[in-house]
């Protein structure tokens, strides 16, 4: 049976849908390191420092990104293949640690019976592995995958997607996000965004968007129990 939840005494919520890089684990600046590094092995510009501008974008979206950034002969395919292998080398050496709050939050939602998914705009592969990894997917009643999508984050459909799959109405729904795209896309998709940000902190036009922003998850769980 699914539940209700009452947040801050003014909305009723069934779901929540998380993001998962940045938000779930603490792993952008894992993905800033096997930029940079690549990118100097391979006599690049600094493309490490770009990560901010590209949060949020699955594969397809950042590649147009560096193709418009610096220009149609930059080696995609060679980084990209390149950057996944350094992620991965120090994902093994160290590990991907899970944000503050992430196991506290999941026990608690799925305590009150409320519907749980994941909208990330990695890969397939690589999601399901991380979250296996951290033996966190039993927690989610469905995943939607960069990859499985047609179009990337600001656009809603990857959290429209979420929804439909685990029968949420996104206006009953909560979106848990650090990027400003993920905020952007949340909101076009009606649900109730809320920020809890990473690497970027949100300008005013996206802190607009945001039902609210908070340090942690932590929060999230204190404003759910309010």
């Amino acid at each position: 049976m699914v539940n209700r939840v009452r947040i801050a005494g003014e909305r009723d919520i069934e779901a929540i849908v998380f993001d998962m890089d940045g938000l779930l684990f603490d792993s952008e600046k894992i993905v800033q390191r096997s930029w940079t590094r690549v990118s100097n092995e391979m006599g690049l510009p600094d493309v490490g420092s770009h990560i901010y501008n590209t949060l949020g974008f699955n594969a397809k979206r950042r590649q147009e990104y560096f193709y418009n950034t610096f220009g149609a002969d930059f080696p995609y395919d060679d980084f990209a293949q390149r950057t996944r292998a350094g992620f991965q080398n120090i994902a093994r050496r160290e590990g991907i640690p899970l944000k503050t709050g992430v196991r506290e939050l999941l026990e608690f939602a799925k305590g009150q019976k409320l519907k749980l998914a994941v909208a990330t705009s990695t890969r397939q592969a690589e999601a399901t592995a991380m979250l296996d990894n951290e033996g966190i997917s039993c927690y989610f009643d469905g995943m939607v995958f960069g990859d499985v999508v047609k179009n990337a984050k600001p656009d809603p459909e990857i959290f429209l997607t979420a929804c439909e799959i685990i029968e949420a109405a996104p206006e009953d729904s909560i979106a848990l996000e650090d990027s400003p795209a993920g905020i952007q896309s949340a909101h076009a998709a009606g649900m109730l965004p809320i920020m809890i940000p990473d690497l970027v902190q949100p300008k005013e036009e996206i802190r607009s968007l945001c039902f609210r922003q908070f340090k942690t998850l932590k929060d999230v769980q204190i404003l759910l129990q309010s």
